[in-house]
């Protein structure tokens, strides 16, 4: 963490090398989050290189470095936000039909894989899942990320344990009555 913040000092004093190591640093979780909310790879590519332009460009406005990493989740969440947004206005002329539906891929593997379970959640319950579990942010600080309050947050994380324990037992149950047939 020390580290962190002797990077982000350097950084703000012009160090171009600095500022690529932190985001070299955090770039995994950055795609990684970035993934949960957009989803598809080009489409967190062209997050992860606004983010990174934006922070860049910013850098000198940010007061305390040990909030860097805070700084940059904020900005990254806003700008799929803004994806989301663009994305939705625009009209899709044709839609191409899936090859196989998440359904068979259940039936077929037997497993419910936790990844995929989260993908399938709300994108409130998606992102705080993501950043509590994935990014082992505190309840505190993705509170100060997502600008709600620590109580959404709990609250938040409980619906979402609660469905993916049901969504576990139905594929339990799915699993054993397929067997026993």
């Amino acid at each position: 963490m020390q580290n962190m913040e002797s990077e982000v000092k350097r950084a703000q004093r012009g160090d171009r090398e600095a500022f690529i190591r932190l985001f070299r640093q955090l770039e995994p979780e950055l795609y990684c989050l970035a993934k949960t909310i957009v989803r598809r790879d080009e489409d967190c590519a062209d997050v992860f290189q606004e983010t990174t332009l934006k922070a860049y460009k910013a850098l000198s406005t940010l007061q305390q470095p040990k909030y860097f990493k805070t700084w940059v989740i904020r900005i990254l969440i806003n700008e799929c936000n803004q994806l989301l947004r663009s994305r939705e206005r625009t009209v899709a002329m044709a839609e191409v039909p899936e090859t196989a539906s998440s359904a068979d891929y259940y039936g077929d593997s037997h497993k419910l894989d936790l990844r995929e379970a989260v993908d399938h959640l709300d994108e409130s319950l998606r992102i705080v899942i993501h950043l509590f579990y994935f990014q082992d942010l505190p309840i505190k600080q993705i509170s100060s990320i997502l600008e709600i309050s620590e109580g959404a947050v709990r609250a938040r994380l409980h619906r979402a344990r609660g469905i993916l324990a049901e969504r576990v037992k139905q594929s339990r149950e799915g699993r054993l009555a397929y067997e026993a047939f």
